[in-house]
């Protein structure tokens, strides 16, 4: 029998493997195994088919050993991975990697290390190679390698042996190989006599008459678990860590009694999300207008399979998705519910929860390898209905039933994976998840993409509209400010015009808040000297680097290096290095100056990098421990604050000067996404969007808040000049070290493209950044209509590659695709 098993390697196809005798019956569709690869290395692969069939002309190594006893995978996920893989122009083992938690994929470099905290129970105890695999650990330093304690241990095929182990939690995985993976286990004492058997609770007392300690345990268990309590039917469970607080004795003495029959010591895998609060189980009331939607939505779901909810911000798109979810569950079907930001599952967890209970299961990637590896074990485990809240990485979960995907704030760019490969569209690719479960997909924005909308006039997806505000709040209000003219007036002070102020003081002296948009984080954006003009730039990149205050470090936001503030200008000698501009962090400190008294929080990468960071800012700003929320686009994202009356956007040029077809389209969601965090309940929100630029076409629009101008405006102009709806847009990018070498090869490359797709190529130029971490790169833009075959697209692009690399054309170049650019 031989094996075709899927490696998480960037080389196409799969790899054959004879699967050895002694494992052949184990080895199935979806298990992983552990093969060898190269000359030394070892892999964690996935079986992806089995056939009798030797493959000719080449000698086939052997099946290391198996892993599990069941599937990994299910059968849907490795077609999923294939078109994600065909569709976005890289491999299969690609998607392979990106897909799997770390956490179940073992390499050859897999370091063991025993666990500080083992004990070995008695009811499972360790096998002769077991123990001599963990007295070889011991006798090591720390942690040893795989292949060291193969020869140490003389066992060939010790993979089971260190499974085993992991298993009985005795050692601990650790990378280079894998990060570690410990599943959440917790000790439990319970009694050994049934409830209401009084004749063995005095037998247990007899059995510790002797013993003080083991007496005060007894009866602390016998307390805590409820079981002389009357009318109970079911005992309570204990953990050995309350007994042993409750009874003030030590393991040994539970040990003891474990021995002598009186309690009973095990272990439960429990679930890290458990839900511990609330559950009311009750839906939302919905107006008549969502009601109304709501019916529209199921109506159209008989036509279409893809539907697109365009409802202005704060019409209440979430209750109808509640509404939604509590239908397809009561069918006994999973929800994906995807959410473009971390930071918004933090509210619509509790609000999803209240109703539904432990049923909410949150993914994203600011979670744990071993919290990912138990939601992939809860799902692969169980077909029960759940509802899924999760970033772009959730759609490669195990789903057995899914009924429903919901993509909330279609629109937005977080969705697009940019490096590394895949670069996939997670919308896109729910959508195609959805339809390979036979489910249905509704879209969900109030600034739909140009690409969305256009399907769903044109038919392609259902289209339900909701353009009222929930309770019937109105939109707010919104001022463009020139900063020109406020400047000649002397209206601004530091960054901000004098109305922006005024709005926020008025905000803040009614008791309400506000929010100060600035899409660009750090303190300032430019170092200079002042006498010469000198601008610090990373070494790596061709960027100018970035002064982060709170570290006092100048910083690549593309490459993340770090450099201290030169004293004096590398230049001129002179100490002249002064700051321009502003970030977040600057706008932070701008606006403590401006109002002291005002609590304030700062939304951006620098202040979520760690887990639970997101809901600590959102919870405090939902609760009114701070009044003054400053952020970047995270804080744009459909969250909902009751109390912001005021949105400040303090440099709207820096979004619609950007040298792309898709820039004013970014630029127009971007602005009506945060203005509509103003007034969403009472008092009509007002909104200061400050420009250099008023005369901007983008600006009617926003000012009407008219979404369906702005959409018939830019598509006459993507339709003049070629862009997507109208064509599929596929970015090559080459890198290389040397910039002569990257310029030869990209244009040796171009002109083998326009041999066989004519004008629809265009470039190679240099992107905006032209050199990140010392690879220089140049672009080249293939525009492919959209009926054209993506497979026969993608082999032409392959063909051509691989004839430069036979032809020694390619050399230290690294060539990569984007599919549908964002």
């Amino acid at each position: 029998m031989f094996a075709e098993v899927l490696l998480p390697v960037p080389i196409q196809g799969t790899f054959t493997y004879n699967v050895p005798e002694s494992i052949a019956d184990t080895v199935k569709i979806g298990h992983r195994v552990i093969v060898p690869f190269g000359k030394k290395k070892f892999y964690t692969g996935i079986v992806s088919a089995l056939t009798p069939i030797a493959p000719q002309d080449y000698e086939v190594k052997d099946i290391f050993s198996g892993i599990d006893t069941t599937p990994i995978v299910r059968h849907p996920q490795l077609k999923f991975w294939q078109w994600l893989a065909d569709y976005y122009l890289c491999t299969p083992g690609e998607v392979f990697k990106a897909a799997v938690p770390t956490g179940l994929k073992i390499e050859s470099e897999t370091f063991i290390s025993l666990a500080t905290d083992f004990e070995e129970d008695p009811d499972n105890r360790l096998t002769e190679r077991e123990t001599i695999v963990l007295e070889t650990i011991m006798s090591s330093d720390k942690k040893v390698t795989v292949e060291t304690l193969k020869k140490k241990t003389g066992f060939n095929n010790i993979s089971p042996v260190i499974n085993s182990l992991l298993e009985k939690e005795a050692v601990i995985i650790s990378e280079n190989l894998v990060e570690r993976y410990h599943s959440r286990k917790i000790t439990y004492v319970k009694l050994s006599a049934e409830k209401g058997n009084n004749d063995a609770i005095h037998s247990a007392f007899d059995a510790v008459r002797n013993g003080s300690k083991q007496e005060t345990a007894l009866l602390a268990l016998i307390e805590l678990s409820g079981f002389m309590r009357q009318g109970a039917e079911s005992l309570r469970e204990v953990t050995r860590g309350e007994l042993l607080e409750k009874s003030g004795v030590t393991s040994t003495v539970l040990s003891a009694m474990a021995k002598k029959g009186i309690i009973e010591i095990y272990k439960k895998e429990i679930s890290r999300f458990a839900f511990t609060g609330l559950i009311n189980g009750i839906l939302p009331k919905l107006t008549d207008a969502q009601n109304i939607a709501l019916d529209k939505i199921h109506k159209s779901w008989m036509t279409h399979d893809i539907t697109l909810l365009h409802g202005v911000t704060s019409s209440g798109k979430t209750e109808l998705y509640i509404h939604l979810i509590d239908y397809v569950l009561k069918q006994r079907r999973q929800v994906l519910y995807l959410v473009p930001e971390i930071a918004l599952t933090t509210q619509l967890t509790g609000r999803l929860q209240k109703v539904f209970g432990d049923k909410v299961v949150i993914y994203h990637s600011k979670f744990s390898d071993n919290e990912r590896v138990d939601i992939w074990k809860k799902l692969l485990d169980s077909s029960e209905p759940c509802v899924v809240i999760g970033a772009r990485s959730s759609v490669f979960l195990p789903f057995s039933s899914l009924g429903m995907v919901i993509v909330d704030e279609e629109h937005e760019q977080a969705y697009k994976q940019q490096d590394p490969a895949p670069r996939y569209n997670a919308r896109d690719a729910a959508i195609v998840l959805a339809s390979m479960h036979g489910a249905k997909t509704l879209l969900g924005s109030a600034t739909p993409s140009i690409e969305t909308y256009y399907k769903a006039k044109t038919d392609r997806f259902g289209l339900v509209e909701l353009s009222e505000r929930y309770e019937g709040a109105k939109l707010p209000s919104i001022e463009l400010v020139d900063m020109s003219l406020a400047r000649k007036k002397g209206e601004v002070q530091g960054i901000f015009s004098l109305q922006t102020q005024r709005l926020v003081n008025e905000s803040l002296k009614k008791g309400e808040q506000a929010i100060l948009f600035l899409n660009r984080r750090g303190y300032a954006p430019i170092a200079r000297c002042k006498l010469c003009g000198y601008v610090p730039k990373c070494n790596n990149c061709d960027v100018s680097l970035t002064y982060h205050r709170h570290s006092d470090k100048l910083i690549c936001h593309y490459c993340g290096t770090p450099y201290s503030v030169p004293d004096v200008c590398p230049a001129c000698k002179e100490p002249g290095i002064e700051v321009l501009g502003y970030g977040t962090e600057r706008i932070e400190e701008e606006v403590e100056s401006i109002f002291p008294k005002a609590k304030i929080s700062r939304l951006d990468l620098d202040t979520t990098r760690s887990k639970d960071s997101y809901e600590n800012i959102i919870d405090d700003f939902s609760e009114g421990k701070s009044q003054i929320l400053v952020g970047t686009q995270m804080v744009t994202k459909g969250l909902d604050f009751n109390n912001v009356s005021t949105v400040g956007v303090v440099n709207a040029d820096m979004m619609i000067n950007f040298p792309d077809f898709r820039a004013s389209e970014r630029a127009f969601n971007m602005l009506e996404q945060v203005a509509g965090r103003a007034g969403r309940r009472g008092e009509n929100g007002k909104v200061t969007i400050q420009t250099y630029n008023p005369s901007h076409p983008i600006f009617p629009f926003l000012l009407a808040h008219n979404y369906k101008g702005f959409y018939e405006n830019e598509i006459a102009e993507r339709q003049t000049y070629n862009y997507p709806p109208f064509v599929r847009v596929i970015y090559v990018y080459i890198k290389h070290k040397d910039p002569a070498a990257v310029s030869t090869i990209s244009f040796e490359f171009a002109s083998r493209l326009r041999a066989l797709f004519g004008n629809r190529v265009s470039g190679p130029d240099e992107p905006s950044v032209a050199r990140v971490q010392t690879l220089y790169i140049r672009r080249i833009m293939l525009k492919i209509e959209t009926n054209a075959s993506i497979s026969k697209v993608k082999n032409l692009l392959r063909n051509v590659q691989i004839k430069m690399v036979n032809e020694k054309k390619m050399s230290g170049a690294i060539l990569y695709y984007d599919v549908d650019p964002m």
